[in-house]
């Protein structure tokens, strides 16, 4: 029988951790679920350690390789692959709690329907503390969007989502020379179909590594300005308030200074707003360009 959640994580050189996700697999109160790694060309032994614990048939794991993509390559080749009802991604540096499986599937057969996106629950740190804040306990549903916006939620939450939605919605663009998109791409395009439904429960435990992207951001900005760019449009378009618009904005400008596309405010959805944003996209690039920081990230949030 198929099971009703496939957990993915996509792996670029990170044998050296993708163990902790596997033990904690291994530990789930509830085995509903199949767990489907893409391989995005790592160049360490990844697939000689993935072989031994299929080999162990401990839990079941589906394994694929493909030449490096990026993080939402890797992304794009997951959704295309799982044919479970729900997925939920568990980056190669995390490790799920000991019943999140079974907090997620027992919580969707309870309340998730069609109407519903999937689930969002709680990210922690491996010492147990909330990334971010929790969610207002007497909040049944709202889109990711709002749940930022309106809501004041911060901090990185843990997306569960119907993979019918995560296969329909168009893929993240592949930029030649370029390995990041951000993963709020697709996140955005479902807020307007349907809401999540609020789980105030961890599902995950998070930690950010050195090399992994949330540390790295300010140097991802560089490396992939088309990716950014692309992002920009699509968030700002959508924005849920008028100053979310000119934040998305003003790092639209930055990006198309980047990549020196200077026809960006005729190609801008909000032409007005992007026009005032100008100057702070200049300050934004110009500093981008500039600092010696790697990150722009506290102790415990996380940033798109």
């Amino acid at each position: 029988m198929k099971p009703t959640l496939t957990v993915f994580t996509p792996a670029f050189n990170r044998a050296y951790t993708l163990h902790l996700c596997y033990e904690s697999l291994k530990r789930q109160t509830w085995t509903d679920f199949m767990w489907l790694i893409i391989d995005d060309g790592s160049e360490d032994h990844t697939k000689e350690l993935v072989e031994g614990w299929i080999s162990e048939g401990q839990i079941p794991i589906r394994y694929h390789y493909q030449e490096n993509q990026g993080m939402h390559g890797a992304h794009n080749t997951a959704y295309g692959l799982i044919d479970t009802e729900l997925n939920v991604c568990i980056d190669s540096d995390d490790y799920m709690a000991d019943d999140a499986v079974e907090k997620i599937v027992s919580f969707w057969k309870k309340n998730g329907s069609d109407k519903y996106a999937g689930i969002a629950g709680l990210d922690a740190s491996p010492d147990g503390g909330i990334i971010g804040t929790i969610m207002p306990n007497n909040l049944k549903e709202a889109t990711l969007s709002n749940l930022y916006g309106k809501y004041g939620v911060k901090g990185d939450k843990k997306l569960v989502y119907r993979s019918e939605l995560t296969r329909k919605t168009p893929p993240y663009p592949i930029f030649p020379g370029e390995k990041y998109c951000p993963l709020s791409y697709k996140y955005i395009l479902i807020d307007q179909k349907c809401p999540l439904l609020i789980m105030n429960e961890i599902l995950c435990h998070v930690e950010y590594l050195a090399d992994g992207s949330s540390m790295n951001i300010i140097k991802q900005y560089k490396r992939n300005p088309n990716g950014f760019s692309f992002f920009r449009k699509v968030a700002m378009k959508h924005a849920p308030s008028l100053k979310e618009k000119f934040r998305e904005s003003m790092h639209y400008v930055s990006s198309n200074l980047m990549i020196k596309n200077y026809k960006f405010l005729f190609e801008s959805p909000c032409k007005i707003i992007t026009f005032v944003a100008v100057p702070f996209g200049i300050i934004l690039y110009l500093y981008i360009q500039n600092t010696g920081k790697a990150t722009v990230l506290k102790s415990n949030e996380n940033m798109q």
